[in-house]
């Protein structure tokens, strides 16, 4: 039970006051800022939290006896790391992909909401991998014009 709260709470950000997405959303941005010079590494990271997320996120529900519960962000973390996937170093960028991010996240717009209420691991990782995707392309045109 301790490794699964340890996991999907990224070492227990979940527990911190007020707004734990953004603090799981904000080990994503602190992960890309130290590894994003290594694509191969920031990849392998970015898989990794993917893949435990998705081993982790159901039994916590479990744990926890409730959907998707707040102290969970693992999910923040993957989506996060997946919306800077690849962007420029670029300050504005990053403030840009986070802001974006968190956006698409609380609102749920569209088919994020629809895959949030799938069972299990796949409701909690899949919207916000769908978010981190959207915020991705976005963010990649908006460099695109901006550069």
């Amino acid at each position: 039970m301790r490794p699964i709260k340890l996991l999907s709470s990224v070492f227990y950000l979940g527990y911190l006051p007020l707004f734990p997405g953004t603090w799981g959303s904000l080990a994503g941005v602190l992960i890309y800022l130290l590894a994003n010079q290594n694509k191969v590494l920031y990849s392998l990271i970015t898989a990794a939290v993917i893949g435990l997320g998705f081993l982790v996120c159901g039994k916590a529900e479990e744990i926890y006896h409730r959907k998707d519960p707040s102290c969970v962000v693992i999910d923040e973390l993957a989506g996060m790391l997946i919306a800077l996937f690849l962007i420029p170093s670029k300050l504005f960028l990053i403030i840009i992909a986070f802001s974006l991010f968190r956006f698409l996240d609380i609102l749920k717009l569209g088919p994020i909401k629809k895959i949030e209420q799938l069972k299990g691991s796949k409701g909690i990782m899949l919207d916000d991998i769908f978010a981190g995707l959207m915020t991705n392309v976005i963010v990649h045109l908006i460099a695109l014009i901006k550069i």
